[in-house]
């Protein structure tokens, strides 16, 4: 048990930056750590069992789920998204791509819409939209929060013929064995049933809970389970990746997820998080040899080949293909960006250092794929 990173959590209860969380670590397969840490909720134990809020550490399941369509022949990355959604095509849309979805080029970060309202509702909002000014699709990138994930979505159930989360079932949560995942949890459910975790405001005394997620199906935002169901779904990924066969057809090919996890965008400035960050297809890939805090980043030790995904104020999620290394991390406290940064990168880092993986020679000025 890494006992370093363990402390350095309980370090965060006792400062009051979340009243818990969980880790689940595994290395080629082999589960290394799954615990529950603190509260899930006042006066209840968190467990590692407990199912937790992923916000967006959750998005490239549905980035492998398009990925599925893809090397099916169902659907190109460079196919207008308007192909599927005509709806979509208006208002100077016409141009925009999946690939453009996926890497956060879209220009369509926002639409008026509400938390809360119907999937529909949501969509014909979106379909309505114009690009933000001056943002021409494939040339200017942006953190889409929401909104493309939405559209990601509505394609794969225009595709599939089924709602976004059974599509989800039957393409990712069934091969990767992630039975406790659910993109849709109620009011009720959370309140009445202790195996589901809260998730805090903490930034602000006294915390206040946030509801943002619930009630609703968000592919880019409300995804949630025991952490370490997330852990089991960067362990397919690794394991179809260390395979010289195609895969079973419930699987996803090695080459997909080579494809997914490559760098498309490459030295861009982002101009939600404010800095130059690089990108794949719906995966954060480790930008650490750019230099400062890299927001949602890995630790100071992760190989450039690393691939993921953050969730805001809370969770990261991650698989590194070099050391065959899975880490999944989630906190039901939300602290604020910069104080959430801060909290996990030094967690990471001692989590490869007590595994005997980091590597101080590595160098730090060129990604390595």
């Amino acid at each position: 048990m890494p006992a370093t990173s363990i402390a350095l959590i309980e370090q965060g209860i006792a400062q009051g930056l979340h009243p818990g969380a969980q880790l689940y670590v595994s290395r080629a397969g082999r589960v290394i750590v799954d615990v529950g840490i603190g509260q899930s909720r006042p006066g209840v134990a968190m467990e590692a069992d407990t199912s937790m809020a992923w916000q967006s550490a959750g998005k490239p399941l549905t980035a492998v789920a398009i990925g599925k369509l893809w090397e099916t022949g169902r659907l190109h990355l460079d196919d207008p998204v308007r192909r599927f959604i005509p709806e979509f095509g208006v208002n100077g849309k016409e141009p925009i791509t999946i690939r453009h979805l996926l890497t956060h080029t879209a220009g369509i970060r926002w639409a008026n819409f509400s938390t809360g309202e119907d999937w529909d509702r949501v969509i014909e909002a979106i379909n309505t939209v114009r690009p933000e000014p001056r943002w021409t699709a494939g040339q200017k990138a942006g953190y889409h929060a929401l909104t493309s994930w939405y559209v990601l979505g509505e394609i794969i159930a225009r595709l599939t013929g089924r709602d976004f989360e059974s599509a989800l079932q039957t393409l990712v949560l069934e091969p990767a064995g992630m039975n406790r995942t659910t993109c849709f949890l109620s009011a009720d459910e959370l309140q009445n049933n202790p195996r589901h975790s809260g998730l805090y405001n903490t930034k602000d005394e006294p915390m206040s809970e946030d509801r943002s997620t619930i009630g609703l199906c968000s592919p880019g935002s409300s995804l949630r389970g025991p952490v370490r169901e997330l852990g089991r779904f960067y362990e397919m990924l690794l394991r179809q990746l260390r395979t010289d066969a195609p895969g079973s057809d419930a699987a996803i090919r090695p080459q997909t997820i080579e494809a997914l996890t490559a760098r498309h965008r490459v030295g861009m400035f982002d101009h939600t998080f404010k800095r130059v960050l690089d990108w794949g297809l719906g995966f954060i890939v480790n930008s650490r040899y750019l230099g400062g805090e890299i927001p949602y980043g890995f630790g100071d030790h992760a190989s450039m080949r690393a691939f993921g995904h953050g969730g805001r104020q809370s969770s990261i999620a991650f698989a590194d293909p070099e050391h065959q290394l899975v880490v999944a991390l989630a906190f039901n406290g939300m602290p604020g960006e910069k104080q959430n940064d801060q909290r996990a990168r030094p967690i990471l880092t001692a989590l490869y250092e007590e595994l005997g993986l980091a590597n101080p020679e590595q160098p730090a000025d060129h990604p390595s794929r």
